[in-house]
């Protein structure tokens, strides 16, 4: 799946009527006024940006002016989180099927433990603070989001190197041995197929 056209999907899914109204507006001198009427979500307005060439991952100034203009700080951070990586690893970098699942296990149990002193568990992760800090700004109010995000962070870092060994070595590290107890009790019933 293309990297850029889930940044886009989920752009538009977080997009309110209000926004995506303001967003033709602003397309207004770029796209025909009938197109821009049948225009309905903010998947329908993308679709066009690229078919006419306006954005494209590679091309971005024209999305983040609009994003912008209505005020939207966290999908810019995020288009420039987007720009500054470039493209997803490929997927022979992504850890295998089964490293997978216990990553997403341990990372619901490390979201529903892990409080405000997510930033120590991040930095024990190797996440640097720069990164920590954009993640911040995009999810000002959201501590839950932010943690989400930054260990999303770190699994893109590491790609197939982030294995869920290394985030129980960090709660450890970090004194959160009952996080970590609890993750290991997750993972265990995971493998011997209760839950």
């Amino acid at each position: 799946m293309d990297p850029f056209l889930s940044l886009l999907h989920s752009f538009s899914l977080s997009l309110s009527d209000t926004e995506l109204s303001s967003l033709k507006f602003l397309c207004r001198g770029k796209i025909g006024k009938r197109k821009l009427e049948c225009v309905r979500s903010g998947g329908e307005l993308f679709s066009i940006l690229l078919e006419q060439q306006l954005i494209a991952s590679d091309k971005v100034a024209f999305l983040e002016g609009m994003l912008e203009s209505i005020k939207r700080k966290d999908l810019v951070s995020q288009l420039k989180q987007f720009v500054e990586e470039g493209e997803l690893h490929a997927p022979e970098d992504q850890p295998d099927v089964h490293e997978k699942r216990l990553q997403k296990a341990a990372i619901e149990v490390i979201c529903e433990n892990v409080g405000r002193d997510w930033k120590m568990l991040m930095r024990k992760l190797g996440i640097s603070e720069v990164k920590m800090d954009r993640i911040v700004a995009a999810n000002p109010f959201n501590l839950q989001e932010q943690l989400v995000q930054s260990l999303r962070e770190w699994q893109k870092w590491k790609g197939k190197d982030a294995k869920v060994t290394d985030l129980i070595r960090a709660l450890r590290g970090c004194n959160m041995n009952l996080v970590a107890d609890r993750v290991e009790q997750k993972l265990s019933s995971l493998n011997t197929g209760t839950s």
